[in-house]
């Protein structure tokens, strides 16, 4: 393969493994994940011949960890699926992955919660000017 053909070929095969896990989190299907895990088994390959055995095994035990902790079967399930979602460089698939396996990857990002108002109404009115300093305009 030629050095511009192997980056494309490279970063369109990274991009299906990581829509494949997304898709995997958003399921859960038995199918879905053979799919990852085929994804992987080419990547590890590196272009080589199907029958050819691949000595890089770093996306198959990548794919069964992030697997087995989007089923939430082992015990460092959060930790592995943070880890990987810091790799994610797609603002939107980083979005969509933590939506997608339910983990709140901005915990600081959100407002606290004291003195909200008890009829739910908090912020309807924020930015208006308080009744007092009403002035008339009419001439």
């Amino acid at each position: 393969m030629a050095p511009q053909v192997s980056v494309e070929w490279h970063s369109r095969i990274l991009r299906a493994w990581q829509l494949a896990l997304l898709y995997f989190a958003i399921t859960l299907d038995h199918t879905d994940r053979m799919n990852v895990v085929a994804i992987a088994k080419e990547i590890d390959r590196g272009g080589r011949a199907r029958d050819e055995r691949a000595d890089f095994s770093f996306f198959r035990k990548t794919s069964a960890d992030l697997c087995t902790s989007i089923l939430q079967q082992n015990e460092y399930a959060g930790t592995i699926l943070r880890q990987y979602l810091a790799r994610i460089e797609d603002a939107r698939l980083k979005r969509a992955f933590a939506s997608a396996i339910d983990l709140n990857q901005a915990p600081a990002a959100r407002k606290p919660e004291k003195d909200k108002k008890k009829d739910g109404n908090d912020g309807l009115w924020r930015g208006l000017a308080p009744r007092g300093d009403i002035r008339s305009r009419a001439c």
